[in-house]
């Protein structure tokens, strides 16, 4: 119990700091963006890493296969980068949606071709 307590008089004593400090903000947007880069990091090791233990799959895939599978994670990848962007309308959001669900189908086609015999 005097852990949790502990840990929430910290959290409330960072948010203090970054409320009424002068030039609080400016450092809790630092601190937010350091950790987005470390989490961004984490992901594109972890990508490796899944990559590099799958190679001998994705090779089996066939060029066509893993062409499209690579393009759809690709066209996942850059609408979730330009979600700002294109969630600024309605017809971008409307967009996204769509490109979000062409790169899962893109996806979801090369799992069952994967799978199918």
């Amino acid at each position: 119990m005097t852990q949790t307590v502990r840990n929430v008089a910290i959290i409330l004593a960072l948010a203090a700091v970054v409320a009424f400090v002068p030039g609080g903000g400016n450092g809790g947007s630092a601190v937010g963006q350091i950790l987005t880069i470390v989490l961004f990091g984490a992901l594109a090791w972890f990508a490796v890493r899944i990559y590099r233990e799958r190679r001998t799959e994705l090779y089996s895939l066939g060029d066509r296969n893993r062409g499209i599978f690579y393009a759809s994670v690709a066209l996942g990848v850059l609408t979730v980068v330009a979600t700002d962007r294109l969630w600024n309308t309605g017809a971008g959001t409307l967009v996204w949606f769509a490109l979000i669900a062409v790169a899962c189908y893109g996806v979801y086609y090369v799992f069952r071709a994967a799978r199918h015999y």
